[in-house]
């Protein structure tokens, strides 16, 4: 997995646990038996779970659990978590629920809760929360450091610590194969709100820089030409209110790589605003009068972070196939710090 803070809703990596070529002489078998035979510690429910989440692969294709194997077949298992062994605390904090049903939760993330636990994350994460109030959570892993994994319980997705909004939690096996199969393939739709500094030119557009890992700082993620270094990544964005140094942005997330918003609102010269790890920390318009300067940092108090929300996803129910759409208004935070902006640039048209 990525590392612990990802800055979006990053997408579950589906992981090659198993390959396998079929025998010169086997015989016509049904591809769930087949592999009910060759893997041990498992049973059947989980291989068919697997093929209908489209994590079984015939010859690189997605295939049913009826088919019946041939000869020379080759068979790959994707899963959507690497070998796992790192304790979980349950912990009972609270949690903010905005949609359960028998196969998902959709939580509304506050600023400052960290998804998973990583080295000096081992408490009042949100894995520790889901671990103490939904037992039975079906349980991938996520990367804590160099070959070493923890349990994610049910969780497909996450967003950095310091970004709030929606996030998706299966609730039990076949909910999280689905759902990881939808956000592998980005057959789904998440919006973004932002608050960044200056106003994007043309004033909507796509973003089209690949993402990868900074040379000089490895927690931080560096956009490069199309075609170059890192893995391709698009965002679609839109101005939806203009302050004039500062705006408010919807961000269209396309491909969902490790701070991808961040990295490439970055890229554009529009950082988001009180983003420390890329650039958003300091004054980028306006004159450095005292008064400004006063301002700005009380605006840094009002909202002690990146200005970054997911506000909606739109994705297909895992169970019943209903497209769904989940919304969740902008913290109080954030919707501090517009109102704050609006007065103030009223107050400059006015002058």
């Amino acid at each position: 997995m990525k590392e612990e803070q990802s800055s979006l809703s990053e997408p579950q990596e589906l992981f090659e646990h198993h390959r396998f070529i079929v025998d010169k002489g086997q015989t016509p078998l049904r591809i769930d038996k087949y592999l009910l035979l060759k893997l041990a510690h498992t049973s059947r429910t989980k291989i068919q779970n697997a093929a209908e989440g489209g994590n079984i692969l015939l010859n690189g294709k997605t295939t049913r659990a009826s088919y019946k194997v041939k000869p020379l077949d080759e068979i790959t298992i994707l899963l959507p978590h690497p070998p796992k062994n790192f304790e979980i605390i349950a912990e009972d904090l609270p949690i903010d629920i905005l949609y359960e049903d028998d196969d998902i939760l959709i939580v509304n993330k506050s600023a400052g809760m960290v998804v998973h636990p990583a080295f000096g994350h081992d408490r009042g994460t949100l894995v520790n929360v889901l671990h103490f109030h939904f037992s039975n959570l079906p349980v991938g892993v996520s990367k804590v450091a160099e070959g070493i994994y923890a349990p994610r319980p049910g969780l497909v997705h996450r967003i950095d610590k310091n970004t709030t909004g929606i996030l998706i939690v299966a609730k039990h096996e076949f909910a999280l194969q689905k759902l990881a199969r939808k956000f592998y393939d980005h057959d789904l739709e998440r919006k973004y709100l932002a608050i960044v500094w200056g106003t994007p030119n043309p004033l909507q557009g796509t973003i089209r820089f690949n993402i990868g890992r900074s040379i000089k700082d490895r927690k931080v993620m560096e956009s490069f030409p199309e075609g170059g270094n890192g893995k391709r990544a698009i965002t679609h964005y839109k101005l939806l209110e203009n302050f004039g140094l500062v705006s408010l942005l919807e961000c269209k997330l396309e491909t969902g790589r490790t701070h991808q918003i961040r990295a490439h609102l970055k890229a554009m010269g529009t950082p988001v605003f009180n983003d420390e790890q890329y650039g958003g920390n300091i004054i980028k318009k306006g004159n450095l009068t005292a008064s400004y300067k006063q301002f700005i940092q009380n605006c840094f108090e009002i909202c002690g972070r990146q200005a970054l929300h997911a506000a909606s996803l739109k994705i297909e129910h895992p169970v019943t196939g209903e497209i769904m759409l989940f919304k969740c208004d902008l913290p109080s935070d954030m919707n501090d710090l517009l109102t704050k902006w609006r007065k103030y640039s009223h107050g400059k048209a006015q002058g």
